[in-house]
């Protein structure tokens, strides 16, 4: 308003000054308004903006993901040659100094003996045939004769006793059941074909065919690995017992379908014997069903499964899987501390492997220095992650949602003792490997079949795959333990524990 209407009001009397500053306070009044209305859409925005940024890093860092920052399988990763986590110069490319190799040798009592003669002199034709032999050169072929399937019979003889007139009749051996049957080296094959070899039974059949010239059926083929089950059922009960009793036990989950439905696998293992159950849960229902877990004293090796914190054994983590996570974050959101962690658990794990060799356990002074370092660390991580300020925005009910960087810090500083178990025990790994290998190959026996049609044939795998590599672990060899396991003499495993 100019000045000179400002003044032609003012010499109008009291009213019209009184108007004009009504009018003045209203119009400040709805600039105030809107003002605050503007400022509740700005914080409005700028939380949506937060919530959408941290959403984009979310998602950016699932993209990244990969079998070296995270939890994800090498099968899922892209044909991207992955950075390796070894440091250079630590081992020279190929076999490593004191490697023995291997190579086809000759034997000293081959099966076969050919001989070839020197008969005629190849300048002058003359006959050598009585001329003796100055030396020999010698050659081996290592060949697989001409596979068949061969046939033996059993006759057993009647006999009419001349004094009382009794028949008698030879017994057949025990194994001889029936008049045509499958010998137990034959039903040792299927079994190994199948359930060690995981090929499936069609092609199981054409190997047999195109092997033995011999059709064998479907039905016998589920018949062999049926019975394979039945004689192992003692040899499951010890060595779920001595599982139990253990000092350290491994421990891991993982999918499995039947009949095209997801269930779960769980796998209990040391350095020398394997259990193996499925169920259609993944949580303390099914880890109690195993009947070994609520046994269990010892220290359980696991990858944070929560489930498995519901049993009062002692419990160690697994390093690798942390190692890969510290990696993601790493590379991820660019933090310092998961840099530093990642580093530490290298260096505990070199500190260790170094003082194994002389003595059993790091010195007091060692492992106090590991645990500054280790909260440090974590107080680096907490100032890397604050906790988020309300925008006094209204949010979804419950728990608010934290970044994996966080989470994993969480982690890191609520379970010090179970990462860095390791480092107190020698006898506890760093990892949680041997759980991983044990489940590797059930895993692959999925890509390749894809699903059991049945609950009783994936029983059967199960248990007959905890034999098969407890017989490994144990350095026993496998068809012949299967084949033991049809004349009712299965491979018993010691109680005798390796982590």
């Amino acid at each position: 308003m100019r000045r000179e209407e400002i003044l032609e009001i003012y010499n109008s009397g009291p009213e019209a000054v009184i108007d004009l500053i009504e009018r003045q306070e209203s119009i400040i009044e709805a600039q105030t308004l809107l003002i605050e209305k503007q400022s509740r859409i700005i914080s409005e925005l700028t939380a949506k903006i937060e919530q959408l940024e941290a959403r984009i890093a979310e998602l950016e860092a699932r993209l990244n993901q990969n079998s070296r920052n995270s939890s994800r399988p090498p099968s899922t990763d892209v044909f991207i040659k992955p950075k390796s986590q070894r440091k250079k110069g630590e081992r020279s490319v190929g076999g490593q100094k004191g490697h023995t190799g291997h190579t086809l040798e000759m034997v000293e009592n081959p099966d076969e003996i050919i001989v070839h003669k020197v008969t005629a002199c190849k300048e002058c034709g003359a006959s050598l045939e009585e001329e003796p032999v100055i030396g020999v050169e010698r050659r081996q072929i290592h060949e697989v004769p001409p596979l068949k399937i061969v046939v033996t019979e059993h006759r057993s003889e009647h006999k009419k006793c001349p004094h009382c007139k009794c028949n008698n009749r030879a017994e057949f051996p025990a194994d001889v059941q029936y008049p045509v049957q499958y010998g137990r080296y034959l039903k040792a094959i299927v079994v190994y074909l199948c359930v060690f070899q995981l090929i499936p039974y069609d092609r199981i059949r054409e190997l047999f065919s195109d092997l033995f010239g011999h059709f064998i059926s479907k039905a016998t083929l589920v018949k062999a690995v049926a019975s394979c089950n039945n004689e192992l059922a003692g040899v499951e009960d010890i060595i779920r017992e001595q599982l139990k009793g253990g000092p350290v036990l491994h421990v891991d989950e993982t999918g499995f379908r039947v009949n095209g439905i997801r269930h779960w696998l769980h796998v209990a293992s040391t350095g020398l014997l394997t259990w193996y159950g499925y169920h259609k849960k993944r949580g303390s229902t099914a880890t109690d069903d195993m009947q070994i877990l609520p046994a269990f004293k010892g220290t359980m090796v696991h990858d944070f499964w929560k489930s498995y914190f519901r049993y009062g054994c002692r419990h160690a983590l697994c390093n690798a899987h942390l190692i890969r996570e510290l990696t993601g974050i790493s590379e991820t959101y660019g933090h310092e501390w998961s840099s530093q962690m990642n580093e530490l658990l290298h260096d505990i794990k070199k500190a260790v492997d170094s003082a194994r060799v002389s003595s059993s356990g790091l010195t007091h002074q060692q492992i106090t220095e590991f645990e500054l370092r280790y909260s440090r660390i974590i107080s680096i991580g907490i100032r890397e992650n604050p906790v988020p300020v309300c925008s006094g925005i209204p949010v979804k009910r419950g728990r608010k949602k934290q970044s994996k960087a966080k989470n994993l810090l969480d982690r890191c500083q609520l379970h010090q003792r179970e990462i860095l178990a390791f480092m107190y025990d020698f006898m506890i790994p760093f990892e949680n490997n041997q759980a991983e290998r044990d489940i590797r190959m059930v895993k692959l026996q999925q890509k390749i079949s894809g699903t059991f049609r049945s609950d009783e044939g994936a029983a059967w795998f199960c248990r007959i795959r905890g034999y098969i590599s407890t017989v490994k672990k144990n350095g026993e060899p496998v068809l012949a333990s299967l084949v033991g396991a049809f004349e009712k003499k299965p491979f018993v495993p010691q109680a005798s524990y390796s982590c």
